[in-house]
């Protein structure tokens, strides 16, 4: 399916129109539970048929519409409103019922109109076999949602700046109307019920919001911004969404204006009780902080351990024994560079590839000496788990370190080539050079080499993957691969 601005786009829209459709869609939850109905959004094509774009459905009632009508297309006498409502401009209600599916129900047609021109159609489709009672509170949604609607149609809903919609305050968590002067006319019991865990003893209709809200907020300058921002709804502008927090609770607030034409001015606050959720945010924030620094502190420790084996191989005068320090301080640091990735990293994955970029000069400097090897990395390994990423690493640069020390006769130039590929939800590293090849008769799983055996074990015990060592399908030289199942699999 493509993304809803590839089909606006299909529909002859501009990039303008596009992003007030986008943020229409964003939004549009609130209008669909206000109007207790299934919203649709048509777009003309230079067929003359209308296609469906986007869909949502009501919250707050039974859907009218099951089926999914995105991709769907209407021409002759099923898309007549559609055509009266962005040929005039104005809203246009069905005269009659629709019986002809599973539930009767009744459109609206809303034009969408975007700097003095409409740019698609809202459908608005009512269940008319869910009956209700006319109480305060769904009349108060009504006429909302006919405030908003209207809106709509004139350009000035939704707002110009896309909120997140996901963590803004629904319908049912709390609603309040207020009229022109910013007093409360309405509240709903979810909406009482929030503001008396903050604290308000008092009643909340008929009061100033602004005020009451100010009153109830345990910083005084975070009183007054969601007061000012109340009042910038009556006013007619979109202020953000905010919170207010005393010690009892913490409260969303997002104010909107319902400045309709004709109608009576005022404004829409939605309040959500979101105190668990400021909790969690909040113990899960030092959880992060505290696994940040747990990392910052092992790379650091890692560093010093590498820093005395250094130190430790300056002093032998032994060839082999200041080799075998040298590999040691090799291994540590490639650990610290992945603990030095963690401790900037907000969630406990690894860039594979920006940890090997960093290793890979670390080899080169090892092997400068007497074995000129060229390292070029291709492909991608992305982004891994910790736990996946530390092994691979080390895994890697034993390979990697492997190759420049025994594939090529001592002085000669050569290239190692690292390669990283996905097959299927299995992620393929390659390790080749073109050098001289495996001595004749060589057997990897019967090497007794310290490298070799460190490499199998992570690669068997760690990743849970398997080795294959031997000469490349053209050309000479040793290619090693490394197939790790189950880490191919994009990250979500």
């Amino acid at each position: 399916m493509s993304s809803l601005s590839e089909r606006l786009t299909r529909g002859s829209a501009s990039p303008s129109q596009v992003d007030h459709a986008r943020r229409l869609v964003a939004d549009w939850q609130l209008l669909a539970d206000l109007a207790f109905a299934d919203l649709t959004l048509w777009v003309p094509l230079a067929s003359g048929a209308w296609w469906c774009v986007a869909q949502v459905r009501p919250l707050t009632a039974p859907t009218s519409q099951p089926e999914d009508l995105v991709g769907s297309e209407v021409a002759g006498p099923a898309a007549e409103p559609l055509v009266l409502a962005q040929r005039e401009g104005r809203p246009i209600t069905e005269g009659d019922p629709d019986w002809s599916g599973a539930f009767p129900r009744r459109r609206e047609v809303i034009p969408v109109r975007h700097d003095g021109a409409v740019v698609a159609v809202l459908a608005k489709d009512t269940n008319l076999a869910a009956t209700r009672s006319p109480s305060a509170l769904e009349l108060t949604y009504l006429d909302i949602a006919a405030d908003l609607s209207l809106m709509v149609a004139a350009g000035t809903f939704p707002p110009r700046m896309l909120d997140d919609a996901e963590m803004s305050p629904r319908v049912g968590d709390g609603l309040v109307r207020l009229d022109a002067s910013g007093a409360a006319v309405y509240a709903s019991p979810n909406a009482l019920s929030a503001y008396r865990r903050m604290g308000v003893t008092g009643d909340v209709v008929g009061s100033d919001l602004g005020e009451v809200t100010r009153t109830v907020a345990a910083d005084q300058v975070a009183g007054e911004a969601v007061a000012a921002s109340i009042g910038a709804a009556v006013a007619g502008r979109f202020p953000d969404p905010m919170d207010v927090e005393n010690e009892a609770a913490t409260m969303l607030v997002r104010a909107l204006p319902l400045q309709a034409p004709g109608g009576e001015a005022g404004a829409l606050v939605l309040v959500r009780d979101v105190t668990d959720v400021r909790r969690r945010d909040r113990a899960l924030m030092t959880k992060d902080a505290t696994i940040r620094e747990i990392h910052h502190r092992v790379k650091n420790n890692l560093q010093t351990v590498a820093a005395l084996l250094r130190l430790q191989a300056r002093r032998m005068t032994e060839p082999a024994a200041r080799a075998a320090l040298e590999e040691s301080v090799r291994r540590v640091a490639s650990i610290a560079v992945v603990h030095e990735t963690l401790a900037g990293s907000r969630e406990d994955v690894v860039d594979v590839d920006d940890v090997l970029d960093q290793v890979l000069p670390m080899l080169g400097d090892v092997t400068a000496v007497g074995r000129p090897a060229r390292f070029t990395r291709g492909g991608a390994f992305g982004e891994l788990s910790a736990a996946v990423a530390t092994p691979l690493v080390m895994a890697v640069t034993e390979l990697l370190q492997n190759a420049a020390l025994h594939a090529f006769p001592e002085g000669e130039p050569g290239t190692i080539l690292l390669g990283a590929q996905r097959d299927g939800d299995d992620l393929v590293v390659r390790v080749h050079d073109d050098g001289r090849g495996l001595p004749e008769g060589f057997d990897p799983a019967a090497s007794t080499g310290l490298g070799l055996q460190i490499v199998r074990t992570l690669v068997t015990s760690e990743l849970h993957g398997t080795l294959e060592m031997g000469p490349p399908a053209s050309g000479p030289g040793t290619e090693a691969v490394l197939t790790l199942p189950g880490a191919g699999r994009p990250r979500r």
